[in-house]
């Protein structure tokens, strides 16, 4: 895998060659990575796995039709063969006339932010091993588990780079460290599964991997034996480690590529208010150590904390620079950019600013209710925003978690369920999409 500076060089020499074959514009993008990772399971080593991969992806225009083509050789002879390739497909390509690179005057000519993405020290197999049966020691030591699916722990190292050839250049390096247990409690048909899992970009930020088993056991015991619930309306409380999926749902709805093909259960409702007053969402790139965070986006321009919704009221699409053409607007920094191809719209570190009152403020006066800890499936319509999903957590009964409940499913329409959103106070930091807890009256559950 190259350094930054020697992928950054890589690129640019693409960026000639394919320049030299013809093409009137072009992007290149490197990335490589390294990953270990342990797995272990009832005390003894499962698996160990070490990979290492890198490739370039080129982009180039002739007038207005494009192609994109990829390489994991990246030896001087095959980058020409590449570049003349991606040339002769891109003029048999249909035209498009919103493709092209982002707009020149608008691209990042400042230094790259430095975000301490990248922590220097690289874990041994056996420091590894030692973290993966720690979490699962830790997990089954606690009383009611029965078993156990593993323990793990991993590391992985990322390099990316991305040259234009209008004038950007720019690459950044990130690490990630992991630790993870899933362990079962109960026998029977009583029995259940339930994981405690936490990433960050440096070591010392990760919890010691006892914390990290012990919380997967307790949840996996406190699931036991789950009951059912009965039909109807009711609140329902999303837990923070499955409520992050609502922002999910809601900054796909604001991509400019959904509101240009009208697939949006947001079309039209730019600057309307979709939350109730007070509620904040935003999305910052620059965060350090983030686990999304970037210095600059996948077309190369700057990148700002941005709030999408302020004071509940939605702030204006998500959109790279095809989008923008397609709306008559200014790309936003959201570009992203996946394997090969033209660039996508997402976010990066994504968080609902919490609200004043504590969960169990929130949940006092539910007389009968329903808290979520896991959903399943994808039952999400982005395009009318119907809403179900399966589920299982805890009833709540006159305003206190009670037994476990599985399979019923909670149902709405996400305009609706934004609408009666409330967040508790209790947020934290070790996500990508990081809520506090939810609360949205009115669902719909069906159970028995």
């Amino acid at each position: 895998m190259l350094t930054p500076e020697a992928a950054q060089s890589r690129a640019a020499a693409l960026i000639d060659l394919a320049r030299k074959a013809g093409a009137d514009a072009a992007d290149a993008i490197y990335s490589g990575s390294l990953s270990e990772g342990v797995q272990v399971r009832l005390g003894k080593l499962e698996d160990v796995e070490h990979s290492e991969t890198e490739h370039l992806d080129l982009r180039v225009f002739v007038g207005s039709r494009s192609a994109s083509i990829r390489s994991s050789d990246l030896s001087d002879t095959a980058l020409a063969e590449l570049a003349a390739r991606a040339v002769d497909m891109a003029r048999a390509a249909p035209e498009d006339r919103y493709a092209g690179l982002a707009p020149e005057d608008l691209l990042l000519r400042a230094a790259p932010v430095a975000l301490d993405l990248d922590d220097p020290a690289e874990p041994s197999p056996a420091n590894l091993r030692e973290r993966a049966l720690a979490a699962e020691d830790a997990a089954r030591a606690v009383a009611g588990v029965t078993n156990s699916e593993g323990g793990s722990a991993s590391f992985s190292r990322r390099v990316m780079a991305l040259v234009t050839s209008h004038g950007f250049a720019g690459a950044y390096a990130g690490t990630s460290h992991s630790s993870s247990a899933v362990v079962i409690a109960g026998t029977g048909d009583a029995m259940q599964r339930d994981y405690d899992w936490r990433t960050a970009r440096h070591l010392a930020d990760l919890p010691v991997p006892e914390t990290i088993g012990q919380e997967a056991g307790e949840r996996a015991v406190r699931r036991v034996n789950p009951g059912r619930l009965k039909s109807g309306p009711m609140p329902v409380v999303f837990d923070p480690r499955v409520g992050g999926g609502l922002l999910g749902h809601l900054a796909g709805a604001m991509s400019g590529n959904a509101i240009a093909r009208r697939a949006s259960f947001l079309l039209d409702r730019d600057g309307a208010q979709i939350f109730a007053p007070g509620i904040t969402i935003i999305d910052d790139p620059l965060r350090l150590r983030g686990l999304s965070s970037r210095p600059f986006d996948g077309e190369g321009l700057p990148v700002a904390r941005r709030a999408l919704v302020e004071d509940g009221r939605l702030t204006g699409w998500l959109m790279d620079s095809a989008a923008a053409r397609q709306l008559g607007g200014q790309p936003t920094g959201h570009a992203v950019r996946g394997a090969g191809g033209s660039p996508g719209v997402g976010t990066s570190n994504l968080h609902l600013e919490p609200g004043n009152m504590t969960p169990a403020e929130l949940m006092a006066d539910i007389a009968d209710g329903v808290y979520v800890t896991e959903l399943i499936g994808h039952g999400v319509n982005g395009v009318t925003g119907d809403y179900s999903r399966g589920a299982s957590g805890y009833r709540i009964v006159n305003g206190q978690l009670a037994g476990p409940v599985a399979e019923f499913t909670v149902a709405g329409n996400l305009i609706d369920m934004f609408a009666a959103l409330i967040p508790a106070n209790d947020l934290e930091w070790y996500r990508s999409v990081n809520v506090p807890t939810l609360r949205v009256d009115g669902m719909t559950v069906a159970g028995d």
